[in-house]
């Protein structure tokens, strides 16, 4: 089958800082490096890095085609890649030397997506495909409420964090993907915890705790492989990203969540985000 992934795309600079600075601060850096981000991206390429088919669809201004090209080259289909008048998106990224990390995102082309973009990709999705989408682009209640009338699995990773966002979304989704503290603030907004919402498999996310799988059996629990990180940017996005993969290949969850452990934990052992993703023969090779 195919994963589509709306998603964003984004050309990501990231900062080595002695710390993550306070309000006033001014801090030289110790490394500069450039790569492809954005969540979406992320994930696009950690699903295909995973041998899963990716349909990404999204948006970049000209100043974005070497990110398409790129994309393209880590196996994701990009045909459904617009290119639009408006500058791509871009995100400042400061790690600090114990892998914590502060971000900056200015959105550019990722909240300006054509709907008939989306439309045009969708209508080559076939039952049983996967849809997912995460919170730094336009059209998701649109996407959603497609898929979920077209027969797709629906999918969305909750993150950056909107309540509104995520209601929006809610009555469509098979699956959704969140972390403790905005599992905390959905439970705030809607009076529901992880296993009272109406989705048939919810996964909150616990960093260096692992992550609890809310299913059709109750909860579950899974560890985090104990590494040393050097950075934790994306490593969500490729938890994600193999994830769906591993579903998409009819893995059962609990496997899926194991392999998918195995690749965020790999992530954060190496600085950068869509370019340094393990491919799924690293991560079967992984022994931590």
């Amino acid at each position: 089958m195919t994963i589509w992934n709306l998603g964003s795309i984004n050309a990501d600079v990231v900062y080595s800082v002695p710390h993550i600075p306070a309000p006033g601060e001014t801090l030289a850096s110790t490394a500069r490096q450039s790569f492809l981000g954005g969540k979406g991206a992320n994930m696009s390429v950690a699903a295909a890095r995973a041998a899963a088919q990716v349909r990404h669809i999204g948006a970049v201004g000209s100043d974005g085609r070497e990110l398409v090209q790129r994309l393209l080259e880590y196996g994701v289909d990009t045909r459904n890649i617009a290119e639009i008048d408006t500058e791509s998106a871009q995100a400042i990224i400061l790690v600090d030397t114990h892998g914590e990390n502060a971000i900056v995102l200015h959105p550019g082309a990722n909240h300006e997506i054509p709907q008939a973009v989306l439309q045009s990709a969708l209508a080559e999705a076939e039952t049983g495909d996967w849809l997912v989408m995460q919170n730094e682009t336009n059209l998701q209640r649109t996407a959603a409420e497609m898929g979920r009338k077209m027969g797709l699995k629906v999918a969305y990773a909750a993150a950056p964090f909107s309540v509104n966002r995520v209601e929006a979304v809610l009555g469509y989704l098979d699956f959704l993907i969140l972390n403790a503290v905005e599992a905390e603030q959905l439970q705030t907004a809607t009076g529901k915890t992880p296993a009272e919402l109406p989705v048939t498999d919810v996964i909150v996310t616990l960093g260096s705790e692992g992550a609890d799988w809310y299913g059709p059996n109750g909860k579950l629990h899974f560890d985090a492989i104990k590494v040393d990180p050097v950075d934790t940017t994306g490593a969500g996005d490729t938890f994600t990203g193999y994830l769906l993969a591993c579903l998409d290949r009819t893995q059962p969850m609990a496997q899926a969540i194991k392999t998918a452990t195995k690749a965020a934990a790999l992530m954060v052992t190496r600085h950068g985000t869509a370019d340094v993703i393990p491919d799924l023969l690293e991560v079967q090779d992984f022994r931590p």
